[in-house]
């Protein structure tokens, strides 16, 4: 663990400036502002692996989820914002001055939204606070099995805590929805259909249930004595179960009231809604139509060479799109619908990532310590939730985690899992996140995301990998590149089309199938999410058309200087920023490697 003060310290030495320069009152507020963001979330303290020492009492805890918990964050945020504009940005130069900007883009667009929206996520996130890929219902219980370690009765007991707790964060969610109905915001039919599938799966007997096994096996595991089964059942009968009784009672109750309209544009001020989570995701000034242009425009590009390539495997006939569906009925590629199969293909995929690791010194300087390790997401939670990464703790003791859904083979053949193994482990998300928890940064940097920056790397990191040749000779593979590739430029199209273009749920189901041939389960589960997570699929395609845009202006600038693994370096160790941030640090890069 690191103190406050030793972080403080660790961040004097590293910027070395006179004590009240500009650079020294920014070192001094980047700390504040990390001791502050894990004062706000006991789930970053653990994340983080900082739940220990100083900071123990984080680890039976959550963080206020009530409506007054969201002022006093709202409240925070703007007072930080008020102390930044106080350091003199005309002072500050490289990195310091990408510090700033980067903490000015977070602070400005949170404020922006509390101020304007008052209902959801404070105007930056979901405008739902309960939905079928958002609350608490899936977040905890996913949180406690993953990342609150067990070696101590203490830690058994913060453990219970913490279930306590999730019934009360339950209880201030319902709270807050219903002062979100009171402004008229209901999520669609669909959502809160999603959601209570959802939460009955979690509703499972104490004995099968997550919640209680998980205490019950890390405890067994490490030896830690006690009938924590015993323990574990009274919180969870006594407390979770009567708390998610009442928000399931909740939604029930507002599916009269419901529309099946998928769009934010029907909420109060809907339109602007969408144009500030759209910059805020994006990180961008980017416009809905140019959003949707761009989508149009990098699909036609990226279908033209599927086309090719389904030529050569004999899949002549139809648009893209239906050769894409009639890939997946083809079946090739699909591994049996059995805990063996699924078993085979995270070894099949550990073997991908064994063999990009031996190759990424030709593109990658620095390599990321911590490990990757690949899981299947738990079949309680797999229903509702996506292949994602889940991020290294600080001290180590945690790896990075590459989750996959496989609750159906038949969704995840063969032919696209390497892309998708690319893009969430190396040189994708795990490559990037763990680069910046081991950098040379200011804490809160190293902690800070931003999904341009990330999705756009991940998604970049995918062309670099075809750029290598891993598909020479492999045109299905090759495909399954394109269709990752494809999916990112639908999410234009559809995202914009559900909250720009007012199309229905099912229209948009449709063009994304037409695009990139998913089958419909799965392409309604992708519109469902960017119908509640608006912005946030755009954020993929617009941060990698940056990325290459600025390689190709480094490229232009350095000529035979340029070196992919010192272009990579400076973008990765740099940590992740907002894309305007970005670019300064590529003219940085671009004029230390001229002047060197």
């Amino acid at each position: 663990m690191m103190a406050a003060g030793a972080a403080a310290a660790l961040a004097a030495t590293r910027v070395g400036a006179q004590p009240n320069s500009a650079e020294a009152q920014l070192t001094a507020f980047l700390d504040q502002v990390f001791n502050e963001a894990l004062e706000d979330s006991p789930e970053l303290v653990t994340s983080l692996g900082l739940d220990k020492g100083e900071r123990a009492a984080a680890k039976a805890q959550l963080h206020d989820a009530s409506l007054a918990g969201v002022a006093r964050r709202r409240a925070r945020n703007a007072d930080q914002l008020r102390r930044l504009r106080q350091i003199d940005r005309k002072q500050l130069t490289g990195m310091a001055a990408v510090n700033y900007d980067t903490l000015l883009f977070e602070l400005e667009a949170t404020d922006e939204g509390a101020r304007r929206f008052k209902y959801g996520g404070a105007g930056t996130g979901s405008p739902y606070v309960l939905a079928q890929i958002c609350g608490a219902w899936q977040e905890v219980p996913d949180f406690l099995d993953s990342q609150h370690s067990v070696e101590s009765r203490e830690d058994a007991q913060a453990y219970l805590s913490r279930m306590d707790a999730f019934a009360r964060t339950l209880d201030d969610e319902i709270e807050r929805v219903r002062h979100d109905v009171g402004l008229g915001v209901i999520p669609p039919d669909f959502a809160i259909a999603g959601a209570l599938a959802g939460m009955k799966v979690l509703r499972q007997p104490a004995d099968k249930s997550t919640l209680v096994t998980s205490l019950v096996n890390k405890a067994k595991a490490k030896g830690v004595a006690g009938d924590w089964a015993v323990e574990a059942t009274k919180v969870y009968e006594g407390r979770v179960l009567p708390a998610l009784d009442r928000q399931m009672a909740l939604l029930e109750s507002l599916k009269a009231k419901a529309v099946h309209d998928a769009g934010i544009w029907r909420l109060p001020d809907g339109q602007a809604y969408y144009h500030h989570v759209l910059a805020a995701q994006t990180t961008s000034k980017i416009t809905p139509d140019e959003v949707y242009k761009m989508g149009r425009d990098v699909t036609a590009e990226l279908s033209a060479r599927a086309d090719v390539l389904f030529k050569e495997i004999g899949f002549t006939k139809g648009t893209v799109g239906e050769r894409y569906i009639a890939l997946y009925e083809s079946k090739k590629g699909v591994y049996p619908n059995t805990d063996a199969g699924k078993a085979q293909i995270i070894a099949d995929l550990n073997k991908v990532v064994q063999a990009m690791q031996k190759r990424l010194p030709e593109q990658f300087g620095t390599l990321p310590k911590a490990p990757l390790e690949i899981r299947r997401i738990p079949a309680a939670t797999e229903g509702g939730a996506s292949t994602h990464y889940e991020s290294p703790s600080l001290d180590g003791s945690r790896p990075g985690v590459y989750w996959l859904n496989l609750r159906d083979t038949a969704e995840s053949p063969y032919w696209f899992l390497p892309t998708t193994t690319y893009h969430e482990g190396v040189p994708g998300h795990h490559m990037q996140i763990a680069m910046q928890r081991e950098a040379d940064l200011p804490m809160i940097r190293r902690v800070m995301g931003f999904g341009a920056y990330a999705e756009g790397w991940a998604l970049y990191s995918e062309q670099v990998v075809q750029e290598m040749g891993l598909y020479k000779g492999e045109p299905l593979n090759e495909l399954g590149y394109i269709h990752d590739a494809l999916l990112r430029s639908a999410r234009l199209v559809c995202d914009s089309g559900l909250h720009h273009l007012k199309w229905s749920r099912e229209r948009a189901i449709a063009e994304m199938r037409a695009i990139e041939g998913d089958p419909e389960p799965l392409a309604a589960q992708e519109i469902e999410r960017y119908s509640v997570w608006p912005g946030q699929a755009c954020s993929y395609m617009v941060g990698k058309v940056t990325i290459l845009r600025l390689r190709e202006k480094a490229k232009a600038a350095l000529g035979a200087k340029y070196d992919p693994r010192k272009f990579h370096d400076a973008v990765l160790l740099s940590g992740s920023m907002p894309l305007t941030a970005l670019e300064n640090v590529v003219d940085l890069y671009i004029a230390r490697t001229k002047a060197g």
